[in-house]
Formats: structure tokens, sequence, C-alpha cells
């Protein structure tokens, strides 16, 4: 039982709080502790696992996108713990905002993938492993990191109803809508077959 009841102050406090901590930019932070450089000026520019396996680094590609998830699922169940559900689901959505757009680097963040996913897993995991499998198989199939994204997003709507978690449903779609926003030039370039594939520099 929550410890502290969803009133709206306490649902703004919720969201200042998801929005801190989704706007912590961890792929700047581990690209530069591990002297990788500024992540900023390398490949595409974006603070996501995607672009810092494009240093070369798989060790730090693979931290970046488990604390980039961890920090949305942490969101979540810190609100759900101390103040329900509601609570609970405005933190998910601040921190989801926080990564894509962190005051820490003028509102200039990452496309959301990672954090959406930690935010599924914690929120509904049964429809949270449902779009992980979905990545996997489209990132798998056309070699970009970007459909996988795309298709997991798309399916997350879906998924959190056939898995029983009806209630999620305006969470997951407003999540879903974020990540093609923030994905929108990657949609054109799929298009124009210019995108480049996992792993590629540059």
């Amino acid at each position: 039982m929550p410890l502290i009841e969803s009133t709206v102050s306490v649902l703004l406090l919720w969201a200042v709080i998801g929005y801190l901590i989704g706007s912590v930019p961890f792929g700047v932070v581990i690209a530069r502790v591990m002297g990788l450089g500024n992540l900023r000026e390398i490949g595409s520019g974006n603070i996501g696992a995607t672009n810092v396996l494009r240093t070369g680094s798989k060790p730090a590609a693979i931290a970046t996108l488990l604390l980039d998830g961890a920090k949305g699922a942490v969101a979540l169940l810190l609100a759900r713990a101390f103040s329900g559900e509601d609570a609970a689901q405005i933190a998910a959505l601040a921190a989801m905002l926080g990564h894509c757009y962190p005051v820490w680097l003028k509102f200039k963040g990452g496309k959301g993938v990672a954090t959406f996913l930690g935010i599924l897993l914690a929120l509904a995991w049964p429809a949270g492993i449902g779009a992980c499998i979905a990545w996997l198989v489209a990132a798998g199939l056309s070699r970009m990191s970007s459909m996988g994204g795309l298709f997991a997003a798309a399916m997350s709507s879906v998924l959190v109803v056939l898995t029983g978690f009806g209630t999620t449903y305006l969470l997951a779609l407003a999540l879903t809508l974020i990540v093609f926003w923030r994905h929108r030039e990657n949609i054109a370039r799929i298009r124009a077959g210019t995108e480049p594939k996992i792993g590629q520099k540059g």
C-alpha cells in the first residue's frame, strides 16, 4: 500500500522527480568517464546506447542501455511504492520526457527507446518482455536499431491490452507517440534507404 496517497501536489512532485531521474545523460557520462570523447561530437550526436556503440566500446553501449532503461523503471517503481499507480504513471511519463528533453543538455536528449522499454517492464512486465522481443526481432532482421525501437513501440499499446494491463494503455500510447516523434528523422532515412545499420560508425 502506498505511503502517501496521490493528490495533485504529490503528482506534480513525482513529475519533477521523474523528470530529474530521466534527464541524467548516462551515455554522455559513461563516454566521458571511459575516455571515449564527447558523445555529442560522435556519430549522430545522440546520447543513447546506439550512438555510444559507434565509439567502438560495446561495454559502454551496454552500460548505457541498461542505465537508460533502469532510470525509467526506477522512477516508476519509486512513485508506485510511495504514492500509488497514478503517481507511478506520471513519474514514468516525466522520466521519458526527461531523457528526451534533458535540461542539462539544452533539451536535446535521446530517442527514448531504452527508457521506454525500462518503463514498460516495470509498468506491465509481460508487455515489456513482449516489446523487448519485438525490438530484437525487428532490429535483428533490419539491422537497424531505430526499426527495432519503432516496432517495439508500435506493439506496446497492443501488448498491454493483450496481457491484461489495459489500465496502462494511455501511458503506453503516449510513450509510443514520443518514440515515433523522436524518430521522425530516422523514419525519413528508413524510407530513403539511408538509415545507418547497427554498429556502423559515422
